[in-house]
């Protein structure tokens, strides 16, 4: 095997190995089985994450008061794991209650115990995570909401270049097309986006603003990729287990968090229920669901989908902040969004489709053609070979016509 590429000892024909795809198409042996009940379901969770990822930016803006935030946000961080973890717990005691005669007990010790050690690389995307959830507050005090969202898309095309060398995915030049114009789209909605002036980190505005924004493009990708590469290596585990850890190492990296803050701060620091509001449980509300549903995701769809599903909240965003706080809607925020719409129709119109995504099967295909035709070939030259070499028999001899 050379590249990910198997040759055939028999045609020289090359096909793509299978191994390079087990993780990363783990469930396309369901998507045969999908109903229409399932696809409306789908259909759900791409509007229901566009509606809770829309409205998380307008809840942290909410949430602060004369441009600080009065809580820690690590607490808001930590009391969003507690609760994804309390609802994981819930969902797996209804799954173990409906579990049939003969199958392993969910929550069993041996079970638990299995479960943790197959699913211990949960805990890089938690802690990657736990960095991302703490950024997303820091981005609100250099960028109004709808900015914020849209500068959230830049992670498509890094999760895409990391989705082809992790995963060994496969996008067509149309497909990578599309990701260039959200590119495009993402910029000219930027432009004249920075507030003036200089605070933060003892640095200009504008260079920690596009510090921040570099690590706020590039660990939720990382974590995304790593999640949906951890979720998918154990494929038939229950989503609600692996939620479990997922959740309990990102509320014990949050809690580490708290700890350090109170040292450096002091222990009045160590209040997680300091300066919340009815804004701010709303918050906590929201980043759970929206952890919940980005799980379902990336264990049973991709992060691309994902990510082009939350940019649909990009318009809803911006007309919410127009609307409640009175952001105006600029041209290049329209045009941009516009953009941004045209690359996602792009993306995912069949005629971008890559046929390298059923590259297995076609080239499968072609070395069976090829081997037929060699059959054939062979079949026809044996046939020639065996005439050419038969001997008449005295049966033979006799003449065709009579004499």
């Amino acid at each position: 095997m050379k590249n990910g590429m198997i040759e055939c000892s028999v045609c020289h024909s090359k096909l793509v190995s299978p191994a390079t795809k087990t993780v990363s198409r783990a469930y396309d042996r369901h998507k045969s089985r999908i109903t229409s009940k399932q696809r409306v379901l789908n259909i759900l969770l791409v509007g229901g994450d566009c509606m809770l990822v829309g409205f998380q930016p307008i809840l942290v803006y909410m949430s602060k008061v004369d441009g600080k935030f009065n809580f820690s946000p690590i607490s808001v961080n930590f009391l969003t794991e507690i609760t994804k973890v309390f609802f994981a717990i819930v969902m797996l005691l209804l799954q173990a209650r409906h579990q049939k005669v003969g199958e392993k007990p969910l929550l069993s010790i041996s079970t638990l115990m299995q479960a943790a050690r197959s699913n211990v690389l949960l805990a890089v995307p938690a802690f990657l995570y736990a960095i991302n959830n703490y950024l997303k507050f820091v981005m609100q005090l250099y960028f109004n909401p709808a900015t914020v969202k849209m500068l959230s898309n830049l992670k498509v095309l890094v999760i895409a270049l990391l989705l082809k060398v992790v995963m060994k995915r496969r996008f067509s030049i149309i497909q990578w097309e599309a990701l260039a114009l959200l590119l495009i789209g993402i910029s000219v909605n930027q432009l004249r986006s920075l507030p003036e002036g200089s605070t933060a980190l003892g640095v200009p505005v504008t260079m920690s603003a596009y510090l921040y924004t570099f690590i706020f493009v590039t660990v939720p990708s990382m974590a995304s990729v790593y999640n949906e590469y951890a979720l998918k290596s154990q494929y038939d585990t229950s989503i609600y287990l692996q939620n479990l850890f997922l959740y309990g190492y990102g509320a014990m990296f949050n809690f580490l968090g708290i700890l350090v803050t109170a040292i450096v701060k002091g222990p009045s620091s160590f209040d997680i229920l300091e300066g919340h509001s009815k804004a701010t449980m709303l918050l906590i509300a929201n980043n759970a669901a929206q952890g919940i549903l980005s799980s379902f995701f990336f264990k049973y769809a991709d992060t691309i989908l994902k990510k082009y599903s939350s940019t649909v909240a990009t318009i809803f965003t911006g007309i919410a902040s127009a609307v409640l706080f009175g952001h105006k809607l600029t041209m290049n925020f329209l045009i941009g969004i516009s953009i941004v719409f045209i690359s996602m129709h792009q993306f995912f119109s069949p005629m971008s489709k890559v046929r390298d995504e059923q590259n297995g099967v076609l080239e499968l295909h072609d070395v069976e053609d090829k081997q037929r035709s060699k059959d054939s070939f062979i079949n026809m030259a044996a046939g020639a070979n065996e005439e050419a070499t038969h001997r008449v028999g005295h049966d033979e001899r006799q003449p065709l016509l009579p004499t």
